[in-house]
């Protein structure tokens, strides 16, 4: 590839993250509960993926009704080329406020050849994935991701691969369909690259995003630690804002106002938590505020800041293995599959993060080099500027939204 080709090529990566903003990672999980030609079908999705529904904006018994109908419209059961039909109206179950949870029942007119399809959020969030889970006759539970590209589960056919869930290698899959339809997991990583730096400081940035992230995976999956849902996915657009705006800070010429405006306007949101507005908790944007000065300030007396950003990857690699450990928490995995769910499942993700960093790594070199070097602050600007209005806007939506 030449470098003008590499350049027009990462230009455009970078022109594509906005539209993608509106199919970044949703998932909705079902239990479907087998006795005879009976199915009970339980629905949970959290509450910021049914905002992306324009309708259900709003509270109330009618908006329910009508949430409960579309959740079985959307994920229906048939055997035998027959459609189930419901038997028994959805029902909210108490689930929190970030969590939204129906349960119905659906009789079919033969156990045979029965088949689970969802078109959830489609065309909302094409990139949603649902995850099924069936148990039937006290026998083992299986599992099933379903995609937009694969919408659709025959149970029974012989000739249809083994259930997702049942192998390491299908957790492995998970992870790494998970971190492709993580849009803002690939955007954070995409503004600690901006900046550049050596190989060796490639390698400390991700090392540093793994291990934080493994260790809270492995702490809320085994429920040791367990905060609310929507606070975690938006500080995760919150920690995509501030690695922008330390972009944007370093290659200004890192002035001392502009830390301590970050540091106030944390702050003020801190202010604003503690009259109960916004999902994150006030203490938690209060030391959000102190990380940001002391870091920023040691920052300011290093020639070299990229070794130093491997402690910005950890620290906001911690929150982002909350958001990973959604999957494996709402899945419900009996205790005894439970590791070999979180090893493959995190397997998974470094995979797919890898497989993305050594994509727009190079990219990133070979535009950097072009007209000696000329291309490379005009990219660190106008990309860390369309980042941090993707974080500002990820966060805000979630934590006020």
């Amino acid at each position: 590839m030449s470098r003008a080709a590499a350049v027009r090529a990462l230009l455009l990566s970078l022109g594509l993250a906005v539209p993608a903003l509106a199919h970044d990672r949703t998932v909705s999980y079902s239990t479907i509960e087998l006795a005879g030609p009976r199915a009970r079908i339980t629905l949970r999705m959290s509450a910021l993926d049914v905002s992306r529904l324009p309708w259900t904006a709003g509270r109330g018994a009618e908006i329910d009704a009508r949430l409960g109908a579309y959740f079985a419209e959307h994920l229906t059961l048939s055997a035998d080329g027959a459609p189930c039909p419901v038997t028994r109206a959805p029902q909210r179950q108490p689930g929190g406020d970030d969590r939204v949870a129906y349960t119905w029942e659906a009789t079919c007119p033969t156990p045979r050849a029965l088949q689970v399809r969802t078109t959830l959020l489609q065309p909302e969030a094409p990139s949603h994935l649902h995850f099924v889970r069936l148990l039937h006759g006290g026998g083992p539970a299986t599992e099933r991701v379903l995609s937009e590209a694969a919408p659709l589960w025959t149970l029974g056919d012989v000739s249809a691969p083994a259930p997702v869930g049942t192998t390491f290698v299908d957790f492995v899959r998970l992870g790494v369909e998970h971190i492709l339809s993580g849009t803002d997991h690939l955007v954070f990583l995409l503004g600690l690259l901006l900046l550049g730096g050596t190989l060796r400081d490639l390698v400390r940035i991700v090392t540093g995003f793994t291990v934080a992230h493994s260790i809270t995976l492995a702490l809320a999956v085994f429920g040791l630690a367990r905060p609310p849902s929507g606070a975690i996915e938006a500080l995760i657009g919150l920690s995509i804002a501030l690695v922008a705006a330390e972009n944007l800070w370093l290659a200004s010429g890192r002035r001392p106002a502009v830390r301590y405006a970050i540091a106030l306007a944390l702050l003020a949101l801190a202010a604003a938590a503690t009259r109960g507005r916004g999902g994150v908790p006030a203490l938690t944007l209060a030391g959000l505020a102190l990380f940001a000065v002391c870091y920023l300030g040691l920052l300011a007396r290093v020639a070299r800041p990229a070794p130093l950003r491997a402690a910005v990857a950890f620290v906001f690699g911690l929150v982002h293995g909350f958001g990973f450990a959604g999957v494996l928490l709402e899945a419900a995995l009996p205790s005894e599959r439970l590791a070999r769910a979180l090893f493959g499942f995190n397997l998974g993700v470094e995979l797919g993060q890898v497989a993305c960093v050594l994509l727009l790594w190079p990219l990133l070199q070979a535009a950097f080099r072009v007209g000696e070097g000329r291309l490379q602050r005009p990219l660190v600007e106008y990309g860390s500027a369309a980042i941090l209005a993707v974080g500002v806007f990820w966060f805000v939506s979630r934590s006020y939204g």
